[in-house]
């Protein structure tokens, strides 16, 4: 599944091609991938034009003229592949749908625009979805009501990371800061660089982790979360940017995926266990476990 910088890269990718473009129809496959009634979609999305697109934790929101938005999660398969007259970009899931003839078996969503450019949602595992809801109605949305803040928003500080991390004394560290409820989008990959950058072993519980290392572990969410979307995020195996082109941040990561590799801070060899039910990567110099 996408992290927060995979998404915020597909996001502005889509801000520059299809902001200002007319939604001249909507055609799909599957109700379970476009959950919307026929009504709406004539009234408020056939004719709108694309005011905004905006990503909240790992949702992508394209914000509508009618006052509507389309509310989309792209899951473990989903791609979104923009195809006009002298542009093409894929982002998703990098199988050949990205650059093959489009629509194909995969396709489950094909927005086409008033001047014959379409944005297709290809999904082949059927896990993703897109909604069309009133814009002042996302905010009530299950998910938006429990979703954490986002990193990396100027009124977020050090301080609100260690009060929300409070909340789930008695986890283990990693597994809160996966908790989508505590922040939002941060995912396996950058949890374990988080953890690395602040010398916090990820198992140790919420509740043991000392005070002076909420401001370095804030200090270093930050500085993953900024260079991976400086980078275009990560590949992790099945996910590329907004150019089709595979995210570049794994080339700089410290410590994921370098099991049996050395530390760049001590040069002790990195290795892999399973914590939260994530594979995870950790220094045993750098990372000593607090009790």
């Amino acid at each position: 599944m996408p992290e927060l910088p995979e998404v915020e890269t597909v996001k502005r990718g889509l801000e520059r091609l299809i902001v200002g473009k007319t939604i001249a129809s909507a055609q799909f496959d599957t109700p379970k991938s476009f959950p919307n009634a026929e009504a709406d979609v004539a009234s408020f999305l056939a004719g709108s034009s694309v005011v905004a697109v905006h990503r909240r934790a790992k949702v992508l929101l394209i914000g509508l003229s009618t006052n509507y938005s389309l509310v989309i999660h792209l899951k473990m398969t989903g791609q979104l592949v923009f195809v006009g007259d002298k542009e093409r970009f894929g982002a998703g899931h990098p199988n050949a749908s990205l650059i093959g003839q489009l629509p194909d078996k995969s396709t489950r969503v094909t927005l086409t625009f008033s001047d014959g450019s379409r944005l297709y949602f290809n999904d082949q595992r059927k896990f993703g979805w897109m909604r069309l809801l009133p814009t002042p109605e996302i905010v009530n949305l299950d998910f938006f009501k429990k979703v954490g803040p986002e990193p990396l928003s100027a009124d977020f500080s050090w301080q609100n990371l260690q009060a929300r991390l409070q909340r789930r004394k008695n986890t283990n560290i990693k597994a809160a800061l996966l908790d989508q409820t505590v922040v939002a989008g941060i995912g396996n990959i950058y949890a374990d660089e988080s953890l690395w950058g602040a010398k916090l072993h990820p198992t140790t519980l919420v509740k043991n982790v000392p005070a002076a290392k909420y401001k370095p572990l804030y200090t270093a969410m930050q500085a993953v979360l900024t260079q991976s979307i400086a980078e275009g995020g990560s590949s992790d195996r099945n996910y590329v940017d907004a150019e089709g082109s595979r995210g570049r941040y794994l080339n700089f990561a410290a410590v994921f995926r370098r099991e049996g590799r050395p530390c760049p801070r001590c040069n002790t060899l990195i290795v892999k266990t399973r914590v939260a039910g994530r594979g995870t990567h950790t220094c045993p110099k750098c990372q000593k476990l607090v009790n």
